[in-house]
Order: structure tokens, then sequence, then C-alpha cells
């Protein structure tokens, strides 16, 4: 038996946020304890990855399917690929210690960012091949 709207379920850009939250909270968890440290080196590459996304995401707008999932699906996209790269600028632009709790709470939010950016590209390739979609 299909189903009869597609409301019973949450959206892959939903799980994906609530996902990228998750690693969020942990990740400033992490860096206010000093269990992990966020090195210019890794600020760079998140940079890099946030440039190299939206210059992909760029080259294939034109080729995107005209589906209704698109436009969340991008929009979600997007923000998580400037929303890493503002949080790497800053957090390259500031020194802070590494036990702060701004730059805990910075860190948190480049993770989060980023990990929004990853995951919802892997929703904007589903949505793209059609794989989301209801059965009727």
């Amino acid at each position: 038996m299909g189903k009869n709207s597609c409301s019973c379920t949450c959206s892959c850009v939903t799980l994906a946020a609530i996902a990228s939250f998750i690693i969020g909270i942990i990740a400033a968890a992490l860096t206010f304890t000093a269990t992990i440290t966020i090195t210019p080196a890794f600020l760079w590459v998140a940079l890099g990855i946030a440039v190299v996304y939206l210059a992909v995401l760029l080259a294939s707008s034109g080729t995107l399917s005209r589906r209704a999932c698109i436009c969340s699906t991008a929009t979600a996209v997007l923000t998580g690929i400037l929303g890493t790269a503002l949080s790497a600028v800053i957090l390259l632009g500031v020194g802070f210690a590494a036990t702060s709790i701004l730059g805990a709470i910075i860190a948190g939010v480049l993770l989060f960012f980023l990990s929004l950016t990853l995951t919802t590209t892997a929703c904007l390739i589903k949505c793209n091949l059609g794989c989301n979609e209801c059965d009727n």
C-alpha cells in the first residue's frame, strides 16, 4: 500500500541538520575540555572545502533537475558552505585559548556547518536522482 503524503516522515535535510547539530555540540564540548584542538591547518582545509564545494555547486547548478526538493536542499548546502567559510575565517583571524568558552562555541559552530555541508550534499544528490519522492 503506497503512501498518500510525504508529511509522515522527516526530510533528509531535517535529519542532516539534527545530526550536524549533535556533532557541533559534541565538538564544542570536546574543544572546551581540550580533548580536541582546532589547528590552523584544519581551518585552512575547512575553508578550502567550503570554497571547492561552492565552486562545484555553482558549476553544477545548471545540470540539477527541477524537482521540488532542490531549492530547500540547495539552500541548506549553501548555508553550510557559507557558515563554514565564515567560521573558518573568524577562527583564523582571531586567536583564542584552547579551553575558552568562546573558542569552543565557534569551533562547534564551524564543525556544525562543515558537517551540514557534507550531509546536505548527500541529500542534494539523493534529491537530484529522485530517490526521495513518495510512492503514490
